[in-house]
């Protein structure tokens, strides 16, 4: 599969063609070879290992370390891993397997450097999601899948999540929870938004009207609230992601990516301790035999296990430094000023000496995830799909904010903007428009 999306073919940067193609001003490589010596002092060694044994052959994973944002610009790499539980088939896992990365990179102008890259990474992530949703609905609707999707550059780790799979990080003797549970049984902010949908949210009604088993959706019996696909259940199951994203200390850590087979058996703690001291493979194997000798091999069970090791003999991977106030990347978070630098490449990167929260947001509402308090904002065309990426004539766009009930100053009028179709589908997840099929399957979910 291609790491790059159409948005990042061709040339990077300015300057006149020439008869050999685009030429790259001085400037240019100048200020990519400070950036180059920056970032690679805080590139971490990165080893994985994967494990599964299957039940059902619905658990898919995407294991690519070696990407980048711009072809042959080594600052620009990062890694990217997935994994993606289907049910009720597995061709919502193949297709979002398949599909999602490239919806990543297609959501960010090609040519941010590394620092907006990362800030913009959440909103490319929402929008990926919904929009590897939407596409998928042309080809297929009674299948669904759990995403976990992680990517990681350097020492900081984004993460955007849909379903009951997780992701956990060890670093610095703690143990972080990089995803949620879209169990309804987890979450009662998460019944009470599809039940205000249109969704019907119970448990299983036996003879005697006893009722057992967890909360589902119905029709369908979902116990998932939301996933890629599944549009047979009704649109108020959202591929909105939680999105977490951390910067690891220079001390580095071990992040466990691993489908509800293993969760379901085995705590965080357990499948950290069990694995301790093993290298990516070994660990990631004895997490799966641990959970199957648990609770047996009641479903797919699978485990990517990445480490980032500093590496060895570099003083900026060995030697933290403090840095007063705000860290760099909260720094994104603020919108500029008319004093702030124009070049990225003069500020000053300085690693923290524990795991840094930069981002965390598991809100339903596009109007909320697409938009951008951060200086991001102003990198994205004014006249494109927010979600599908598609180019609009002024007067087509429907601003995200249209119908918004969420308080403060937005105007209907007010970016980002929203193509016909993705508008639609926005207003079928918030339950403001019935889906074209609302049939519903002929037994309850898997999941």
């Amino acid at each position: 599969m291609s790491t790059r999306s159409r948005s990042v073919q061709g040339s990077v940067g300015g300057g006149g063609s020439t008869a050999g193609g685009s030429a790259v001003p001085l400037a240019v490589l100048l200020r990519r070879e400070v950036v180059s010596e920056r970032t690679a002092a805080e590139r971490p060694e990165l080893q994985h290992g994967l494990f599964s044994q299957a039940k059902k052959g619905e658990d898919f994973v995407f294991l690519k370390p070696d990407c980048e944002r711009l072809p042959g610009f080594p600052p620009s790499s990062f890694s990217a891993f997935g994994l993606f539980d289907g049910h009720n088939g597995n061709g919502a896992a193949i297709y979002t397997k398949e599909n999602l990365l490239n919806n990543i990179l297609g959501a960010v102008p090609a040519d941010l450097n590394r620092e907006d890259w990362l800030a913009a990474l959440p909103r490319a992530m929402v929008a990926a999601f919904v929009k590897t949703d939407k596409d998928f609905q042309t080809v297929a609707r009674s299948s669904g899948t759990t995403v976990t999707f992680v990517i990681i550059d350097g020492l900081v780790v984004t993460v955007a999540s849909v379903g009951d799979s997780r992701c956990v990080l060890e670093a610095e003797g703690s143990i972080y929870q990089l995803s949620s549970d879209h169990r309804f049984d987890a979450s009662k902010e998460e019944v009470d938004r599809v039940t205000e949908a249109g969704g019907d949210v119970g448990r299983l009604n036996v003879v005697g009207g006893a009722e057992i088993g967890p909360l589902r959706c119905w029709p369908g019996g979902l116990c998932l609230s939301r996933t890629i696909g599944d549009q047979d259940v009704g649109e108020f199951i959202v591929p909105v992601p939680l999105v977490k994203q951390v910067k690891l200390s220079t001390a580095g850590g071990r992040l466990i990516i691993s489908s509800d087979g293993v969760w379901d058996a085995l705590t965080a703690e357990q499948a950290l301790n069990c694995s301790r001291g093993l290298p990516p493979e070994a660990a990631a194997e004895q997490i799966v035999k641990d959970a199957v000798h648990s609770k047996g091999l009641r479903d797919d069970t699978t485990c990517i296990v990445v480490d980032l090791v500093p590496e060895k003999g570099n003083p900026a991977m060995s030697a933290p430094k403090k840095q007063p106030g705000m860290g760099v990347f909260k720094n994104m978070f603020r919108k500029k000023t008319s004093s702030d630098s124009s070049s990225h490449a003069d500020r000053e990167y300085m690693d923290p000496d524990v795991v840094e929260e930069i981002f965390e947001d598991e809100c339903a509402l596009l109007s909320r995830r697409l938009d951008s308090e951060y200086p991001v904002r102003n990198m994205f065309k004014l006249f494109i799909c927010a979600i599908c990426q598609v180019e609009l004539k002024p007067n087509q766009g429907i601003s995200v904010h249209e119908d918004s009930s969420q308080p403060g100053n937005l105007r209907r009028w007010d970016g980002p903007f929203l193509c016909q179709s993705c508008q639609e589908k926005k207003e079928a997840m918030e339950g403001k428009r019935r889906s074209q099929d609302s049939s519903s399957r002929n037994s309850g979910s898997s999941e």
